[in-house]
């Protein structure tokens, strides 16, 4: 099942794009490990969650933590933002901040409406399953490398 999206509900910047933000969920200060979730188009497949702003949220970190318990189903400390990254295909513009993970839950929205899966990864091994199916998303987690020895 794929998970049904709204085009009445996108925001889009001066500049034409559409307004998302994610994060690179870790568990642990060290940052040596992500979450990623399956996609809800291609099951088998790994992603960094993240989504679209929405009309009443104020800022991307609302909407990266939002889109982070819809589709991964954790709750965490929000830390820095990575920076803002263009999708020119798509027309995204994705503001990627990093969550520390405090909790998972065992059911979560997607994981009950389209079977959503998470499961944690190395950051070498999280550049390998993007670079299988969202290549773009493999400088979200370059970007944690860089800022963690830095």
């Amino acid at each position: 099942m794929v998970k049904e999206k709204s085009s009445n509900s996108r925001i889009f910047d001066k500049d034409g794009y559409r307004k998302r933000a994610a994060c690179i969920c870790v568990r642990s200060d060290d940052e040596s490990e992500v979450l990623l979730v399956s996609s809800s188009k291609y099951p088998e497949r790994w992603i960094i969650p993240g989504g679209g702003v929405e009309e009443n949220e104020q800022s991307g970190a609302e909407t990266a933590v939002r889109e982070v318990l819809e589709e991964a189903g954790v709750i965490g400390r929000l830390g820095r933002c990575l920076g803002v990254f263009d999708n020119e295909e798509h027309k995204h513009r994705t503001e990627v901040f990093v969550l520390i993970v405090t909790q998972e839950l065992e059911e979560w929205d997607d994981s009950k409406t389209i079977g959503r899966k998470r499961q944690w990864f190395s950051l070498e091994e999280a550049l390998e399953k993007l670079a299988l199916h969202k290549p773009l998303q493999k400088h979200y987690i370059n970007a944690l490398k860089n800022s963690i020895t830095t």
